[in-house]
């Protein structure tokens, strides 16, 4: 009988056991902390995108900014900067902003509304809405030639996108103007092929306000005489003869190799006639002449 109610009471232990475990959550698939080795994936829309303008760029007439005033909204305006670089804000009056940075615009109107006692201790939030004051300048062989605003230092093959690109007659070797910290102003040649090609040493070069890009028209020689087709062509660089006359269509079926002669002027104003072989070099300007064969 003992015996009996041993074993009655030993199932009964064994089956609630039994029954807890089945309910017992199992293994790392509950856990909703991840593993410490594996860090929680930032989401890209919560990283915020970086401002398109320079934090530096300060501001200069001609510039159009959006002012407001935490929980001040009358206080809210749009204006654009005076020929003196100064707006008219309201209860304080005219504020100069000319050279001042965003930031600093924000500080210098906190300050007159703190100080006159209108606002105390202001919240004020700058836009620049439309940038004219900083303008880079574009002439020559380009689509659209003119001035165009920047709000950051940008690069050379930018400011020629902006300008439409360089026309069908423009040189791939063109001049950059700047002016140095002491004010002077300093040139520079740039072949922009090489630059594409990432062989220029002007990849660093950035451009800012009153920067000057020239594009000059191309460089061309002359060919004339026994060719297929003698006109003008553009000179391309370390040209030779040899390439000249292929350009020129070829000889024609009484044109000669022989007693090609190139005209080129010299610095002094005088034309020189010069006896070519076929892997002379050619520079800008040169007349190509190819004789008739005598047989």
């Amino acid at each position: 009988m003992i015996a009996r109610i041993i074993a009655f009471v030993s199932a009964l232990v064994l089956g609630s056991l039994l029954a807890a475990c089945a309910q017992a959550p199992r293994g790392p698939a509950a856990s909703t902390v991840p593993p410490a080795d594996k860090p929680l994936a930032v989401t890209p829309a919560l990283v915020e995108p970086k401002p398109a303008a320079a934090a530096d760029y300060r501001l200069g007439p001609g510039d159009v900014v959006k002012i407001s005033v935490y929980n001040n909204p009358d206080l809210s305006i749009e204006t654009e900067l005076s020929q003196k670089g100064s707006i008219s804000f309201p209860l304080v009056g005219e504020v100069p902003l000319g050279g001042l940075t965003r930031a600093a615009a924000e500080q210098a109107i906190a300050q007159r509304l703190d100080s006159g006692g209108f606002v105390p201790k202001p919240h004020v939030n700058l836009l620049v809405t439309l940038y004219r004051s900083q303008q880079i300048s574009v002439l020559g062989e380009v689509n659209k030639p003119g001035k165009y605003a920047i709000s950051q230092a940008v690069g050379v093959t930018d400011v020629l996108a902006m300008a439409g690109g360089i026309t069908a007659k423009g040189s791939q070797l063109i001049t950059v103007t700047r002016k140095t910290q002491d004010g002077r102003p300093e040139q520079r040649q740039i072949d922009v092929s090489k630059l594409l090609a990432g062989a220029g040493d002007a990849g660093d070069l950035r451009l800012g306000n009153d920067d000057i890009i020239f594009v000059p028209p191309a460089a061309v020689f002359y060919i004339y005489g026994e060719v297929r087709q003698p006109g003008a062509y553009p000179l391309a660089s370390d040209m030779t003869v040899s390439q000249a006359l292929s350009i020129g269509g070829g000889l024609t079926v009484r044109g000669t190799q022989r007693g090609i002669r190139v005209d080129r002027k010299a610095e002094d104003g005088r034309v020189n006639t010069l006896t070519a072989q076929l892997n002379d070099r050619l520079q800008a300007n040169d007349v190509v002449k190819v004789p008739e064969s005598l047989f």
